[in-house]
């Protein structure tokens, strides 16, 4: 396992290794990078996805340490390409959640030859009203540094009710945990949700793609996800009739479903 920082450019990403598989796996995540990058966070991760880590070496990259306004999702695909080829990863496989998998459509359609096979979950190839709703509230949230609010409302409209039961038991515990130094990336990368639009360049995504989606997605809505694989050529679609945008996280099967799709 290794905690690591890569330099791109004149800026700096933090990263994490784990896994003690031949192939590669790079992993993008969501829009919580911007409160809390992956540094640290090798341990926790290889053990949630102990099952991938058996079959791939994983990387996990996070957003860079800063970003100008108007950052767009192509330019954070590039900043993923310019990470991959300063470690020497000349191809992976990619696994984008949310924002990441905004991100990770631009990284298969740009860079065809560094993705050998995609998955995008819980995402959409562009904007629309449910995405508008829910960013134009946690930018709010973020701009009054109200962090308990932005992870209570995030959490809200991410899980399902059985899930949050559990869940809600640690909201007021959220006022002592360590806060955000700074907003400035969230803001940034939630800028960069809702403007994000890759429609145009699916079709020219070469890597077979799994899209995974769940129906009661209250914050990128199902559509996006039957969308991207119409869109998508070489493209299969697996759907959570239970589960909203956290189904990579409460599905039990995602790690079982994504291995299988990475190894046939």
């Amino acid at each position: 396992m290794k905690n690591g920082t890569v330099h791109v450019e004149d800026r700096s990403m933090d990263y994490i290794a784990f896994g003690g598989g031949v192939k590669n796996l790079v992993m993008i995540p969501g829009l919580s990078d911007g409160l809390k990058t992956v540094k640290g966070l090798a341990f926790p991760f290889a053990w949630m996805y102990r099952q991938l880590a058996k079959r791939f070496r994983i990387y996990s990259f996070s957003r860079a340490d800063r970003m100008p306004d108007g950052f767009t999702t192509r330019d954070m695909a590039r900043d993923v390409k310019l990470a991959m080829a300063t470690l020497g990863i000349e191809k992976a496989s990619v696994l984008g959640v949310s924002l990441g998998g905004m991100i990770a459509q631009h990284l298969a359609a740009d860079y065809p030859e560094a993705v050998d096979k995609l998955i995008l979950a819980v995402t959409t190839a562009r904007q629309n009203e449910t995405i508008r709703s829910c960013i134009a509230d946690w930018t709010e949230l973020a701009r009054m540094r109200d962090y308990k609010g932005l992870v209570i409302q995030t959490s809200e409209a991410a899980y399902s009710e059985a899930y949050l039961k559990k869940f809600r038991l640690t909201y007021p515990f959220l006022g002592i945990m360590p806060q955000p130094k700074s907003y400035d990336r969230y803001l940034v990368m939630s800028q960069a949700c809702v403007t994000h639009d890759a429609y145009g360049v699916l079709d020219c995504i070469q890597a077979p793609t799994l899209v995974i989606g769940g129906e009661q997605d209250q914050i990128v809505g199902a559509a996006g996800s039957y969308e991207l694989a119409e869109r998508i050529p070489n493209s299969q679609c697996v759907m959570y009739p239970q589960y909203g945008h956290g189904a990579f996280e409460e599905a039990k099967n995602f790690q079982t479903v994504v291995l299988n799709f990475l190894c046939n």
